[in-house]
């Protein structure tokens, strides 16, 4: 078992920056990938970030060059780092995390999930 905690969100201007952390408990969380996921009301879980065990990242399009999602194996913490934000990323953001090795972006591929945080970008 995983338990993820997500922190970081909070209200921003356009342009400005957030860090989110999603801090996890329980053994062996370095085997998993961990994914970042956003959604706004009445929409879809949408994908955004991924995080490999070994280090490796992806990003869709629409974050690429602003977005960054790295790990901390000594803390048991991946991150999403966000800057440049724009009103469009305003949602709830969601860490997930499922041991497969392979790049997966639908929620349903996930086994573990946060509680989410809200990210507003003012305009």
């Amino acid at each position: 078992q995983v338990q993820l905690v997500e922190s970081g969100g909070g209200l921003v201007q356009t342009g400005g920056s957030l860090r989110l952390s999603c801090a996890a408990s329980g053994r062996a969380f370095s085997r998993y990938a961990v994914a970042w996921f956003r959604q706004a009301p009445g929409k879809e879980r949408e994908f955004v970030a991924l995080s490999w065990s070994d280090g490796r990242t992806y990003h869709v399009d629409s974050v690429k060059g602003r977005f960054t999602a790295s790990r901390d194996a000594a803390k048991n913490t991946v991150y999403l780092q966000m800057n440049s934000l724009k009103p469009e990323d305003t949602d709830v953001y969601y860490c997930a995390a499922n041991t497969l090795g392979g790049l997966y972006v639908r929620a349903t591929e996930y086994d573990y999930w946060g509680q989410g945080t809200r990210v507003t970008v003012s305009s």
